[in-house]
């Protein structure tokens, strides 16, 4: 007779993984532990602390190595279970698109905040998930977007995240390379331009972590010097812009000042800085004369 594997409970097999991962060099093997067993067992994580002793079924525990063996591999969470919690909302994510992070969170909050409950027409460069675009119009009353990507299988799953959450009607979504859009005679004036565009380094694509690598590179390399796009959305960001309306860039934590530095040699008048929850510079924004920089950084409690 074939001996049985023996019954887990869920606090053992979360320390199991836990431990598991930990020397696979995963660098948040609790966390994810229990995210993937959340995900087989369709409960949230409270449910787990009070459940530690409750035995899982055979299936659940075989459905669960296989996704520890993906996570272990070096594949994103947000991959495996198919979402990520952004803002208040939970997105679909597939290799498509970059996995959202809180950075682009507060890109998202100052952008809601800017827009408050006026009829905003916003522009999101290299919207992915759509994950920017839809989390200001999901927080805001009134406004509506146009979403820009050259991928359209990034866009499919943009779309999906629209209708999950009712905002089809309020946003437009545009296959199309920004270089070609951004060259373009302006048929649309915006009052706000957000984009969280590709910027690592050619030559530092390599030395991400796995995880990172899984993502798509056409959403991370921002070309010899991480800057490529950055270029081309402010060099002819003016032009798409109402009067005294801002751009927000987000930015890596070394590119705030040659961001800002781009923005003043293409004719910005205005320009600031803002800093991530970790104290990193991660926001740029840039807006002609007529705008008032001192609302943004009340906003951000900077």
């Amino acid at each position: 007779m074939k001996e049985q594997s023996p019954v887990l409970k869920i606090g053992e097999i979360i320390n199991k993984t836990r431990q598991y991962l930990a020397g696979k060099h995963v660098a948040s093997p609790r966390l994810d532990a229990e995210i993937l067993l959340c995900h087989v067992l369709g409960k949230d994580r409270v449910y787990l602390y009070v459940h530690f002793d409750q035995p899982l079924e055979k299936r659940e525990t075989d459905l669960y190595r296989q996704l520890v063996m993906r996570r272990a591999k070096g594949e994103p969470v947000a991959y495996i279970t198919g979402v990520k919690n952004f803002l208040n909302m939970t997105l679909a994510v597939d290799e498509s698109v970059l996995v959202p992070r809180p950075e682009t969170e507060l890109l998202a909050e100052l952008a809601i905040k800017y827009c408050g409950d006026k009829p905003m027409f916003l522009l999101d460069i290299g919207t992915g998930s759509g994950a920017l675009a839809l989390g200001v119009l999901n927080n805001t009353a009134h406004a509506k977007a146009l979403a820009l990507d050259v991928s359209k299988e990034a866009l499919k799953v943009a779309r999906k995240n629209a209708e999950r959450y009712s905002l089809g009607d309020r946003v437009i979504f545009l296959q199309a390379d920004m270089r070609d859009y951004l060259k373009e005679p302006v048929s649309d004036k915006f009052d706000i331009i957000v984009s969280n565009p590709p910027y690592i380094e050619q030559k530092e694509l390599a030395e991400l972590a796995r995880e990172v690598q899984k993502e798509p590179a056409l959403a991370l390399c921002g070309g010899e010097d991480g800057l490529d796009f950055y270029r081309m959305i402010i060099d002819n960001a003016l032009k798409f812009l109402q009067r005294g309306a801002p751009l927000f860039l987000e930015v890596g934590c070394t590119q705030a000042q040659r961001v800002v530095q781009l923005g003043r040699q293409a004719g910005f008048a205005k320009s600031g800085v803002i800093k991530d929850y970790a104290g990193v510079d991660r926001i740029v924004f840039l807006a002609g004369e007529g705008f008032d920089e001192n609302k943004i950084l009340a906003y951000s409690g900077q």
